[in-house]
């Protein structure tokens, strides 16, 4: 098989791969282990920029870690911050946005994403794309802030001017309820 649909992630990333180029800036609103900032960074090249944000400080020595080791540290500044305050710190316009939701694979699941501090960084992410630019944003139900902020995205997502922004949905039906689903909102030129 040539082609095969994997999961929301796949997408993500295929998407993305087919959106950035060497020196553009991006940002990963959610750097848990570090495996998209890494991602991105590689994608990006050594003239572009990542800037990655997470409220744990684990996740941030994780992601560290990675790019010390992959000789990333210098394309990447890293926040321990929530995402809610990217815009206090990226003051350029951005080629894409990486959202998944949800807690630290390997962490405490009792600090997640909530659906508050995503709704204020997915609009703050939309107003930093540049045109062409894309959201692309992984949920993950299943659990209740997870059930929540799916539930939450459709309808807000939704709304956005289809005269700006085209917004895609990506779901597999016969996943199960708890399957992650992928959002993709690409700013339009």
């Amino acid at each position: 098989m040539s082609y095969e649909l994997k999961s929301a992630r796949f997408l993500a990333r295929d998407v993305l791969m087919q959106a950035l180029k060497p020196g553009d800036a991006v940002i990963d609103a959610t750097m848990g282990n570090g495996h998209d900032t890494q991602f991105l960074c590689e994608t990006v090249g050594p003239a572009g920029r990542v800037y990655a944000f997470d409220v744990q400080e684990q996740a941030v020595a994780s992601t560290e870690a990675l790019l010390r080791r992959e000789g990333f540290t210098d394309r990447a500044s890293l926040f321990c911050c929530g995402h809610q305050c990217m815009d206090q710190f990226v003051h350029e316009s951005v080629r894409a946005v990486v959202f998944n939701l949800g807690w630290l694979p390997g962490g405490d699941h009792s600090v997640t994403t909530r659906w508050e501090t995503t709704r204020e960084a997915v609009t703050k992410a939309l107003d930093l794309l540049l045109p062409g630019g894309v959201l692309v944003l992984c949920a993950y139900p299943g659990h209740t802030e997870g059930d929540r902020e799916r539930n939450e995205l459709v309808p807000f997502l939704s709304s956005l001017s289809n005269k700006t922004f085209n917004v895609l949905r990506q779901s597999f039906l016969n996943a199960g309820p708890g399957a992650p689903e992928c959002f993709v909102v690409q700013k339009m030129g």
